[in-house]
């Protein structure tokens, strides 16, 4: 996978809803995340949470747009057991 070098810093954050376990938040890594999307394995979701423009010039490959603050259960997957990558751009 190219990576994309621009002014941005990625932050990455996956949500990982288990069962009793309840969720759980961890950082990944970029390596991590571009291991995910080509594991095609149909159990992580990755959302976009940068402005709609941003979103709109360039996303990460399979990656839904969602506003940071008001993402609703109506946009995330019924599988509670899936991985839930958030990420958003910084200036750094």
């Amino acid at each position: 996978m190219t990576r994309i070098a621009f002014w941005f810093v990625f932050c990455f954050v996956a949500l990982v809803v288990s069962g009793c376990a309840g969720p759980h938040l961890q950082s990944l890594t970029v390596d991590q995340v571009a291991a995910r999307i080509a594991a095609h394995d149909g159990a992580t979701y990755i959302y976009d949470n940068n402005p709609k423009d941003v979103y709109d010039s360039g996303h990460l490959p399979g990656a839904a747009w969602v506003k940071y603050d008001a993402v609703t259960a109506a946009d995330l997957p019924a599988d509670h057991g899936a991985m839930l990558i958030f990420y958003c751009a910084s200036k750094a």
